[in-house]
């Protein structure tokens, strides 16, 4: 992972999680190369551990291969809710919790 590809290390996305894709906007350039293009995805894995589905991949240089960072999304479900987590230094560091219920009892107003 490179440290002078991106402008900003693990940025907060707040509950933006990506499955796959790459924040371009976070993107500088190449630190290798000098070059700034599009980021290419490799070595993408996906596997269930635990009830838990985890998927990771690498943003790579388009241009001479150079490791720009290295993504880590996962997902599951715990009690009545879905929880998403992304951890990427290109992509931001990001956390969702959405629950499977029609109406969430988080958002439900109280009654008295």
């Amino acid at each position: 992972m490179c440290t002078g590809c991106v402008e900003k290390e693990y940025p907060d996305r707040g509950n933006t999680c990506l499955e796959s894709g790459s924040f371009l906007l976070n993107y500088v350039g190449c630190a290798e190369c000098n070059k700034r293009d599009f980021v290419l995805i490799t070595n993408r894995s996906q596997e269930e551990e635990d009830g838990e589905e985890i998927i990771t991949y690498d943003h790579i240089c388009t241009n001479c291969h150079h490791v720009v960072a290295r993504h880590e999304y996962t997902f599951s479900v715990v009690d009545d809710y879905q929880e998403y987590t992304m951890l990427c230094m290109l992509c931001g560091k990001a956390e969702d919790l959405i629950s499977i219920l029609p109406d969430d009892p988080r958002q439900m107003a109280p009654l008295f």
